[in-house]
């Protein structure tokens, strides 16, 4: 019987193991990998301490500093199922059952895919799936954001401060946003927008180079120079494992006390990325770790 079970090994599963560990707590943390989104970052220049970091080396980082506490880690593990039986919750895993008094889900989210060919091959070799970690990698360049929407239009307006030129690729006939947004975005004469276009292939050499594109009109095969792709077609998040023990916001995100990190369910805390907190950064995920496992620090002293 554990005290507490972490779920997931991004920053905010680490960044709450590091804290239960420091308050005695006998924890299990579960992971399919210490990556994720942030490992899979180009460069990281917004994470205090470090003026520049590559995304996998900063994970090493966290992930060394996790191993000098107490604290058992299964990694290559995934959670398929979690229950609250009698006030203690069950997880179940590929590889076995687990039991504790308290949960903390720090799965995060994954990136949508474009599986096109050349998108794994140039990942952080100009792929990128988060303009506030790589956008410095086209400073001077030219970017396209594969994407509309308004996470599609706000990635394309962010860059036009690095790029000397930003396509944005849209699969619809047009592009769809908040009617503001897509006014800056008409108005700014860096931002060029392609729509009907269904991206068929990236390629380059040591870099991204061009992306292939078929228009979905004429299906015509058309080529496009860009020093760097920035991939916004949504991401995946994994919390069908909590069935009916938490409450999702429209997006599919945990519902939280911003708080305490506390889900409906006593006992059963949110942090990181899977949480409906507004911005998704790595020192914010990193901070609701550390919330996460100090309110359950305080949960546990209460059930005693």
């Amino acid at each position: 019987m554990y005290d507490l079970i972490i779920i997931g090994g991004g920053p905010a599963g680490i960044t709450a193991g590091i804290y239960a560990a420091r308050k005695k707590l006998n924890t299990l943390l579960i992971s399919k990998d210490f990556v994720g989104q942030t490992g899979i970052a180009f460069g990281v220049e917004n994470y205090t301490g470090f003026e520049e970091i590559r995304g996998l080396e900063l994970m090493k980082k966290f992930k060394n500093h996790l191993e000098k506490f107490e604290i058992k880690i299964n990694e290559f593990e995934e959670v398929e199922k979690i229950k609250k039986i009698n006030n203690i919750f069950e997880v179940k895993t590929d590889e076995g059952e687990y039991f504790a008094k308290t949960i903390i889900i720090t799965s995060g989210r994954n990136p949508r895919t474009l599986k096109v060919p050349g998108e794994k091959e140039f990942l952080g070799k100009g792929v990128s799936y988060c303009v506030t970690c790589d956008e410095t990698m086209v400073e001077g360049k030219i970017a396209a954001v594969i994407g509309g929407g308004n996470v599609g239009l706000e990635a394309g307006l962010e860059l036009t401060k690095f790029c000397k030129k930003i396509y944005i690729i849209e699969y619809a006939s047009k592009v769809t946003g908040d009617e503001i947004l897509q006014k800056e975005i008409e108005s700014d004469k860096k931002i060029n927008i392609i729509v009907d276009a269904d991206v068929k292939e990236i390629k380059g050499k040591d870099f991204v180079k061009e992306i292939i594109y078929e228009d979905r009109k004429s299906k015509k095969i058309n080529q496009l120079a860009v020093d760097g792709i920035f991939v916004e077609i949504g991401a995946v998040l994994s919390v069908d494992f909590a069935e009916n023990l938490v409450e999702l916001s429209d997006d599919g995100e945990i519902k939280i006390n911003s708080r305490t990190c506390a889900t409906k369910t006593d006992g059963l805390f949110a942090a990181g990325d899977v949480a409906d907190i507004r911005d998704k950064q790595i020192i914010i995920a990193c901070g609701e770790g550390a919330k996460s496992a100090l309110s359950v620090y305080e949960y546990l002293k209460k059930i005693k």
